[in-house]
């Protein structure tokens, strides 16, 4: 199990650093491009799906009950102490921004996209040393 989680944050680095890359662009030059668009939609997906599958791994170990969605994933996450609970509950929407983006991807508002390019990394780093910890107190 460890060396998949750590697996798995590596690759979510590596997806933080193409986003932060990516933070350079204006709203206005990822609206007329489209794969410069493209590019910030995938890295977003994949990153939040890769901290989604790193609690579902964590949850299995754990041999805790199975979250019946995605948002509740990070809320099991803040219950059994891997993540705070506040921070927890700050990131469940990062969940359902991850279903529009596979599921309703022609319906992604810029706005919403650009807003999560630009702030939600921070978020993803956190992520990454709240799991770091969790691992670390294991001993995992």
């Amino acid at each position: 199990m460890r060396q998949e989680i750590i697996d798995k944050l590596e690759l979510l680095e590596e997806y933080i650093t193409r986003l932060k890359d990516l933070q350079q662009y204006s709203l206005e030059e990822v609206e007329k491009n489209y794969m410069l668009r493209g590019a910030v939609e995938r890295y977003l997906q994949v990153s939040l799906e890769c901290m989604l599958d790193i609690g579902e791994i964590i949850i299995s170990e754990e041999k805790i009950k199975r979250p019946e969605s995605y948002r509740e994933t990070f809320r099991v996450l803040g219950e059994i102490g891997v993540l705070p609970e506040t921070f927890a509950r700050k990131i469940e929407p990062a969940a359902g921004f991850r279903n529009v983006l596979v599921h309703m991807y022609a319906k992604v508002e810029l706005d919403r996209l650009y807003e999560n390019l630009q702030k939600g990394t921070e978020d993803m780093e956190l992520f990454t040393e709240y799991v770091a910890q969790f691992l670390a107190k294991k001993n995992i």
